[in-house]
């Protein structure tokens, strides 16, 4: 059986407003196995966005419990953190986030300079991921110069310098066109084949259909979890 990568038990996140305490989740239990394609659905306002920033330790609930790779999320001080968010998480977001002033090849290679990886090692491993995805011969070029579907390439590329076991993707294709989409999901079921576990964030039946199991949010509670049809094809 797989090992679970990610946990959440009775996760509650509250936020102040003027108008008093804004309940953004409620009660929200889910466990991902290692390898799982895993997309989040729901309206905006649905606790999908704040569900997914708590998973990659960017926010922290106010009450239940969250194991990442086995790991008790708090009770981690700010630098164990730091570090398994580092070495066990890939992000992809939705605005690219690339350096513009920077080569393709340096973007991929930025997260390395925080692991204390020597130059060569850096752009070689950066290499091999742009020659993955598509873009090698793109290595000297910069952002500007490639279209927006090479761009999300790139930055998922960025994603997987780290070796990652997960990969959390925000809305991945919410800037590109249909057919570019498409290219982007076929890639990241690649990814998913390599044993690589993915969340997406998608409002998209087309994209979500990519999935191997689809959650769907709403009101701050997980309403269904289901296997999609690819995942019954599969089995």
């Amino acid at each position: 059986m797989a090992d679970t990568v990610i946990r959440i038990e009775a996760l509650h996140k509250s936020y102040q407003t003027s108008a008093g305490l804004f309940p953004a989740l409620k009660e929200v239990n889910l466990s991902i196995a290692a390898g799982e394609f895993v997309a989040i659905m729901g309206p905006s306002g649905s606790g999908k966005s704040t569900f997914m920033n708590i998973l990659g330790c960017l926010d922290k609930p106010s009450a239940g419990r969250y194991f990442l790779d086995g790991r008790s999320v708090a009770e981690l001080g700010k630098d164990e953190l730091a570090m398994l968010r580092n070495r066990t998480i890939g992000f992809v977001f939705q605005g690219f986030n690339l350096l513009p002033r920077m080569t393709l090849l340096e973007n991929v290679a930025l997260p390395l300079i925080y692991r204390g990886l020597e130059r060569e090692e850096r752009h070689q491993r950066a290499q091999e991921l742009l020659a993955k995805v598509g873009l090698g011969s793109y290595a000297a070029s910069t952002p500007n110069k490639i279209s927006g579907g090479q761009q999300q390439r790139v930055a998922i590329a960025r994603a997987l310098v780290n070796r990652p076991r997960l990969i959390l993707a925000d809305e991945p294709t919410g800037n590109l066109d249909s057919q570019t989409s498409e290219e982007i999901m076929t890639l990241f079921e690649e990814l998913n084949r390599e044993g690589i576990t993915i969340v997406l964030v998608t409002h998209e039946e087309d994209i979500a259909r990519h999935a191997k199991r689809k959650v769907r949010f709403f009101d701050g509670r997980i309403i269904s979890d289901q296997a999609t049809h690819q995942q019954e094809v599969a089995v």
